[in-house]
């Protein structure tokens, strides 16, 4: 993974903060009369300019809220930003600490700053579950994230530079300096890992094959002594009995691959957790052809496989102590002479049978497959990451990830670790009576049915997810940007990152 910025935590550099020469100096401040200790040497350098602010009403110091000064000639540094904390008593949550995250960093990269200093007064939290360690994992979450830039880019005079390289933090407190070194580092990786995801699905679906995805996974087990990885072309997943994740690729002159990467960071034997990626390079809809506009932005239905690739070497270069299987159900969906037809009808690798009534609804048949031969790890848990459908886009829009499960206690931890990683996701039911929607008079199942069609879909994977606790994500709508900002999210890499750490 490409680490963009250096990122340290120097309590030091507070000694003297006014003659600190730097590009960008970001101060928090408390809201109310009482000023913390450094912004009140910076108000002093600056002629009393940060009181000046508040009388007139400028700035509040509400938690999140900034402010540039203009006229710093008091300070060493180029340039100046207030970041509001609320009052010196206020308790902050989670929702505050993503506020003053995404406030840092939105003025570390508004100007061409090449490296930084962010200096913040003591903090207190509204709960025990947070504390600077959870400030400083999103800050570095956040800062690496957002130097991302993407450098395949073919005509290189219009490629985004990055220019901020170094951002030193310094926190007022006792707490340990070395757990606060850790948390940031544990954010940054993060952040690596999203850019990962985010190159990934930004490449163009002439680049980014299965056979690339293969080879990308290779590369990255090479780097980590702990990961290995195997892949399976189509002679040897037909040996496997694979027919339903075959079909989709029929069509494509593009071999398909299964992609089976293993992390041993825990005890020998122990079992493992499982992460299952679907990982359609480029999706036309096959015979059931879909709509020409905004078609190009099918490259992004590999995002599931991008998340798994990137979380195994998040995982590896945190060196988790855990054992953990990353799958990759990787073809490309194309309307070629070989295609599979509507009215089709294939076996699984678990046995059943699977009546194709729409060749668009491809991603759960790679996904049936891949669930089925991730059984023989026994894993602990295992969850599935896919583009899998319009439909939950339609239910909840594109900042939200949909979730549904087999199991009580998966769905609470993947929707505690969304929250703490700001990478939300909302809970749908997969209960019985959907399961009727997906009945077929000539195989065991239809692989649509029904307007519910991102619950549909699910209970469709759950039909090959009896053996283990199993949840599933539909990323459709949470893991590609779209209008002027298009492209990889990097999501829902945080999420999953956050859930292995806390199982770790």
């Amino acid at each position: 993974m490409k680490k963009r910025l250096t990122l340290t935590v120097n309590q030091e550099v507070a000694k003297n903060l006014v003659k600190a020469k730097t590009d960008c100096l970001v101060v928090g401040v408390n809201a109310g009369s009482t000023m913390n200790e450094v912004a009140s040497n910076i108000n002093k350098a600056t002629n009393g300019f940060i009181k000046k602010l508040i009388q007139r009403g400028e700035f509040e110091a509400k938690v999140g809220q900034s402010s540039y000064i203009a006229a710093n000639e008091g300070t060493s540094a180029e340039r100046i930003y207030l970041i509001g904390l609320g009052k010196v008593s206020y308790k902050l949550s989670n929702e505050d600490l993503d506020k003053i995250s995404s406030s840092v960093t939105s003025a570390l990269m508004s100007k061409k700053s090449a490296n930084a200093i962010v200096c913040l007064p003591s903090l207190k939290f509204e709960s025990e579950d947070l504390s600077l360690s959870s400030l400083l994992q999103k800050l570095g979450k956040s800062l690496e994230s957002s130097t991302y830039t993407y450098d395949a880019k073919l005509n290189k005079k219009n490629k985004k530079k990055n220019y901020l390289k170094k951002v030193e933090i310094s926190i007022d407190t006792k707490d340990s300096v070395a757990n606060l070194r850790k948390s940031l580092k544990t954010g940054q990786v993060i952040g690596q890992g999203m850019n990962v995801a985010k190159d990934l699905a930004n490449l163009p679906g002439n680049v980014c094959t299965p056979t690339f995805l293969a080879n990308t996974s290779k590369t990255a087990s090479r780097k980590y002594p702990k990961l290995s990885c195997r892949v399976f072309g189509e002679k040897e997943m037909k040996k496997m009995g694979m027919d339903c994740l075959l079909s989709v690729g029929n069509g494509s002159a593009q071999e398909s691959k299964l992609i089976s990467m293993n992390y041993q960071g825990g005890k020998k034997g122990a079992r493992p957790y499982a992460i299952v990626g679907k990982g359609i390079t480029f999706d036309t809809g096959g015979i059931s052809l879909k709509p020409p506009p905004t078609m190009d932005e099918m490259k992004f239905d590999m995002c599931g496989a991008a998340s798994v690739i990137a979380t195994m070497q998040v995982v590896s270069e945190l060196k988790l102590p855990i054992n953990l299987i990353g799958i990759v159900a990787s073809a490309e969906n194309m309307p070629g002479s070989k295609a599979t037809k509507p009215g089709d009808v294939v076996r699984t690798m678990s046995g059943q049978t699977v009546e194709i009534l729409n060749t668009d609804a491809e991603g759960r048949l790679v996904l049936a497959d891949a669930l089925t031969y991730v059984e023989r790890f026994d894993p602990v848990s295992v969850i599935d990451i896919a583009t899998l459908t319009g439909a939950v886009i339609m239910a909840l829009g594109y900042s939200t990830s949909g979730l549904m499960s087999n199991n009580r206690n998966l769905a609470k931890e993947l929707l505690s670790a969304g929250d703490k990683a700001s990478d939300r996701a909302w809970e749908l039911p997969i209960w019985d009576i959907y399961q009727k929607d997906l009945d077929s008079n000539f195989a065991d199942i239809a692989n649509i049915g029904g307007r519910a069609g991102t619950i549909t879909a699910a209970c469709f994977l759950s039909r090959f997810t009896e053996k283990y606790p199993w949840a599933h994500l539909d990323v459709a709508g949470t893991a590609s940007l779209k209008g002027a900002a298009k492209g990889g999210s990097g999501r829902p890499v945080p999420l999953l990152c956050q859930y292995l750490i806390d199982k770790a």
